[in-house]
């Protein structure tokens, strides 16, 4: 099933694959050993990306989500585009700058991404981005906006973006942390030379972090595409995850005969704000498991209530080791 992305005329499925734990061998997600093993190398990645792209096609998902950060996720994603041969407007690829990785393959690596939102690295990775994606690169954003990094101010970034979105790019921007729904907030005010830039928001929710889900709401209204991330809490939200809230998504998932991952992904899908939700699967088993979400989301339910604060939900999340 394919909806507009916000009013920006995208094409895309309410269900994308995100290719963050699939473009570099070390990730945040739980249970990342018992998925790879030693299997990561650049060409053990690189086959595993385009099998997991081939798998996501067959299952009729035609989001597919990038960043400059995310290893070699783009290159990998570049290699089978251009191996498929598919037609630009078969797939909707959307792609993020602002960080950079640092952790040269490094599954022990002291630090695995660095975060620059001047304008020099807008320039920089833009360019990086468009040689390896080329034409289906239809949509860039902003990786991981915050007040702090003040790039909502950034005069020279933004009239950067505007440029770009001239250029037939549409452009959003990614929040996280607890002070999401203050960042949206602002970003649905910036003006630059009278108009705003953005049409699309990226943000966590979940069932365990639901902050941001009244900023969403407010976007949506906007006319702003608005897609979720991390709808898996990094993987407290599956079957690898042990504790009371996941104790309270077992029981629905056996009254519901299917899986915790398919719960708590319909859980975010069926929110009235959201365009698409991004399942992170490595492995052709767990995004099965994952689709399963898009028809349960339609039916009648009432979702587990196991939010926590978002300062506690935070400060687990700043926890999880790369792995």
């Amino acid at each position: 099933m394919t909806v507009r992305l916000g009013s920006t005329g995208l094409l895309v499925s309410r269900l994308g694959l995100g290719l963050a734990a699939l473009g570099r061998p070390a990730y945040i997600n739980l249970g990342r050993q018992r998925d790879f093993g030693s299997g990561r190398s650049v060409a053990e990645l690189e086959q595993r990306c385009h099998e997991m792209l081939d798998a996501a096609c067959a299952a009729g998902i035609r989001y597919v989500d990038a960043a400059r950060s995310y290893g070699m996720a783009e290159s990998f994603l570049g290699t089978w585009l251009n191996a498929r041969n598919l037609p630009k407007d078969g797939i909707t690829i959307g792609s993020k700058w602002g960080y950079r990785y640092v952790g040269s393959w490094r599954l022990d690596a002291a630090v695995h991404e660095v975060k620059d939102l001047s304008i020099d690295a807008l320039r920089r990775q833009i360019a990086e981005s468009r040689a390896l994606l080329g034409d289906w690169l239809r949509f860039y954003q902003i990786h991981s906006a915050t007040l702090e990094s003040r790039v909502l101010e950034n005069v020279d970034v933004l009239r950067e973006l505007l440029r770009l979105r001239s250029s037939d790019l549409v452009i959003g921007l990614t929040v996280t942390g607890p002070n999401q729904s203050d960042v949206i907030r602002r970003a649905l005010e910036v003006s630059v030379d009278g108009v705003n830039p953005f049409d699309v928001v990226q943000a966590t929710w979940n069932l365990l972090e639901r902050s941001a889900g009244s900023a969403l709401a407010e976007a949506k209204a906007r006319g702003w595409g608005v897609i979720v991330k991390e709808a898996l809490a990094n993987g407290r939200l599956t079957d690898r995850a042990d504790g009371q809230h996941v104790a309270a998504l077992r029981k629905e998932a056996v009254a519901r005969q299917t899986t915790i991952d398919a719960i708590a992904l319909a859980a975010a899908l069926s929110q009235p704000w959201a365009d698409v939700v991004l399942s992170g699967a490595v492995s052709t088993g767990q995004l099965e498991s994952n689709v399963r979400a898009v028809a349960l989301a339609r039916e009648s339910v009432e979702w587990p209530d196991i939010a926590e604060s978002p300062t506690d939900y935070w400060a687990r999340r700043s926890a999880l080791a790369w792995q």
